[in-house]
């Protein structure tokens, strides 16, 4: 199975499996001399775990990370960061129903199909148990980027059909994290986890939308032609478990607009110069122009649901099943800091791909 790196300056490999010993990677190409918060690493990997509240999976992990090099005194020494996460409470007596079973929408059936094998226990590697390796990728990259001032937020914009219709600037980001949700509007907060909770008594899923701001982006990230920020950005979302869409900027919109109405002016006041509206979303011609970046990715409801199903077994025949274990009923919450963390390593690497090339 390849695949399994991602970046080219700041890289990270990833290994492990939902139901193995441990999950874990090797991040190449960190800074040296950046402080290493472990306590924030730490809260990272909480944001992003199992049992954190009524809304999601009841499966509770620690998740605590232990790092094996690469760091030395508090600091990282330029040396590969290698790390793991133990995987303490799985459960895999709770798959061994579905051994013989494409569970629908599930990877089951590709991976069978491409590698001959599965490891049914949770998914094995197609979980999303396997993005704790991107949370603490993630998690050094903000440390790195702290540095330069980058700041990055995601939140919940949309549960189901409720959808949060302001603009990030209008709404106190602060607020993200006072509610399991990760809303940052306090009535809307409210109606989402009713929808979750009533969603999860009828042993169903649903999907949403988070939203990501990043503040700070530097001038002159990215590249012509086919390494367009908004591409690696892109791709980067598209990769977490269940994502289906991206859009940055005014995004689709754009679509049913005139120029006039979308064209980024540029002004100048004093020493600065900046748009004066941004409905490019902090990035023209594949390259960062100093505005905020911003970004909506599109969730689809997790293909595991409490209620029968039609599928096909191992054997090629027409079956029912229903699924059992402990499963989200919504997982746009926990994808928060996924989001987040992907966008973190793609403008590290991109900072450092461009300091390279200016060199």
């Amino acid at each position: 199975m390849s695949s399994n790196s991602f970046g080219n300056l700041f890289k990270l490999t990833s290994f492990g499996e939902s139901h193995g010993e441990v999950i874990g990677g090797v991040i190449d190409g960190m800074p040296s001399c950046i402080d290493i918060d472990i306590d924030f690493v730490q809260a990272e990997l909480n944001r992003r775990r199992p049992g954190q509240s009524s809304l999601s999976t009841s499966r509770k992990e620690k998740d605590r990370v232990q790092f094996l090099s690469g760091i030395f005194n508090g600091q990282s020494t330029g040396a590969p960061i290698a790390f793991i996460v133990p995987n303490c409470t799985q459960n895999s007596s709770d798959y061994e129903s579905l051994k013989n079973i494409f569970r629908p929408s599930h990877a089951d059936f590709t991976y069978f199909r491409k590698f001959g094998i599965r490891d049914y226990r949770g998914g094995g590697r197609s979980s999303a148990r396997v993005t704790i390796a991107r949370v603490v990728a993630g998690a050094l990259a903000k440390l790195a980027l702290r540095q330069i001032d980058v700041s990055i937020e995601a939140y919940v914009s949309q549960v189901g059909n409720l959808c949060l219709n302001k603009h990030y600037s209008e709404l106190n980001l602060t607020n993200i994290e006072t509610n399991s949700v990760r809303c940052p509007d306090e009535q809307m907060a409210l109606e989402m986890q009713q929808l979750i909770k009533e969603t999860k008594a009828s042993g169903n899923s649903v999907g949403g939308v988070v939203t990501c701001v990043v503040k700070g982006c530097p001038i002159g990230l990215g590249n012509p032609e086919f390494a367009k920020l908004h591409a690696q950005l892109g791709s980067a979302m598209l990769s977490i478990n269940a994502a289906k869409g991206f859009e940055y900027g005014a995004g689709f919109a754009s679509a049913r607009a005139y120029g006039s109405e979308m064209n980024d002016e540029w002004s100048r006041i004093e020493d600065k110069i900046s748009t004066r509206t941004n409905s490019s979303g902090g990035i023209q011609g594949g390259i960062s122009n100093g505005e905020d970046i911003y970004f909506n990715v599109a969730f689809k409801p997790i293909a595991t649901i409490l209620q029968k199903q039609k599928t096909i077994d191992s054997d090629g025949c027409n079956i029912e099943f229903t699924a059992t274990g402990r499963h989200d009923p919504c997982v746009v919450p926990r994808s928060v800091p996924i989001v987040e963390a992907m966008a973190a390593m793609v403008l590290l690497d991109n900072y450092l791909l461009n300091k390279a090339t200016r060199m």
